[in-house]
């Protein structure tokens, strides 16, 4: 179960959290168990992109024992190639059965979104040309953790969306793709001499580093366009998480160690969630 727990990569997970509670505080309506199946599908999701990520790069060599950071269970011989397959295929099962009772629900439409996340999730590191080695990367996880996610969220609740969760899928989808922007910094010199081209291998250490806080820096300004389309100043209450970003931005521009971006990758992922729960109560006493 610590191999499978580990492969899921739980420090990952609030990037699946964050838009689901963002985007159903945004919405007008309320059904719990709508937004409990939204739960499902986006962890179901993020988990099978972890478990994907985990086979594919060890079927191109990307997880040598140069790699610092969790331990991956294919490549490390944890688990077979088969056995990874499986635990991707229920993954997507999962999602698929809790993703076709709010679509039953909500609208046949969002299968559509559904399966385009599906292919989106594997071709992200797997098939002839992975986007994540194209440095493609950091604008699926916006797209998909950030304004899919958060939009669709909205959606499943009010059969309809607004302004609203577009803008507040913003600074979710930045926050997101900084926790990536951070993994792949940890990881550039082993994925460049396996020739897996990340945005980081491409732009360099420095770039990848100010894109990182510029990110997060982003993030936090964009609360204010939250604050403007709701007149109200109770989405500001996600400025409360600002200090949170400190170590994590600190560690990211000055660090030299890999292993230390272990830890400031767990920093930027409880960054995320503490800022996008603190936006939802916001959106919700605004509500």
């Amino acid at each position: 179960m610590k191999v499978w727990l580990s492969a899921a990569r739980p420090r990952t997970l609030s990037a699946a959290i964050a838009p689901v509670a963002v985007g159903t505080a945004a919405a007008e309506e309320f059904i719990a168990w709508r937004l409990i199946a939204a739960l499902v599908v986006s962890l179901a999701l993020q988990i099978a992109v972890n478990l994907a990520n985990d086979l594919f790069d060890a079927n191109r060599g990307v997880d040598t024992d140069a790699r610092v950071g969790p331990v991956r269970a294919t490549a490390a011989g944890l688990v077979t190639p088969t056995q990874m397959k499986i635990a991707i295929g229920l993954s997507f099962v999962v999602a698929g059965v809790a993703g076709t009772a709010l679509a039953a629900a909500a609208g046949w439409e969002l299968l559509a979104v559904g399966a385009v996340s599906l292919v989106a999730a594997l071709a992200y590191s797997g098939g002839p040309k992975p986007y994540a080695s194209h440095g493609l990367g950091e604008l699926f996880v916006f797209i998909f953790f950030g304004l899919v996610a958060t939009v669709g969220s909205t959606y499943v609740q009010d059969e309809t969306v607004s302004r609203l969760a577009y803008v507040a899928a913003v600074p979710v989808g930045l926050l997101a793709t900084a926790i990536l922007v951070v993994n792949n910094l940890r990881d550039i010199e082993t994925d460049a001499r396996a020739n897996k081209r990340t945005l980081a291998v491409r732009i360099g250490e420095s770039r990848t580093r100010s894109l990182f806080q510029a990110l997060v820096i982003l993030a936090f300004i964009d609360t204010l366009a939250v604050v403007g389309i709701t007149s109200s100043a109770l989405p500001a209450l996600a400025l409360i998480a600002a200090p949170l970003a400190v170590r994590p931005v600190s560690m990211v521009m000055n660090s030299n160690e890999p292993s230390e971006l272990i830890e400031a990758l767990g920093a930027t992922a409880r960054l995320q969630l503490v800022y996008s729960l603190l936006l939802a109560v916001g959106l919700w006493a605004w509500n």
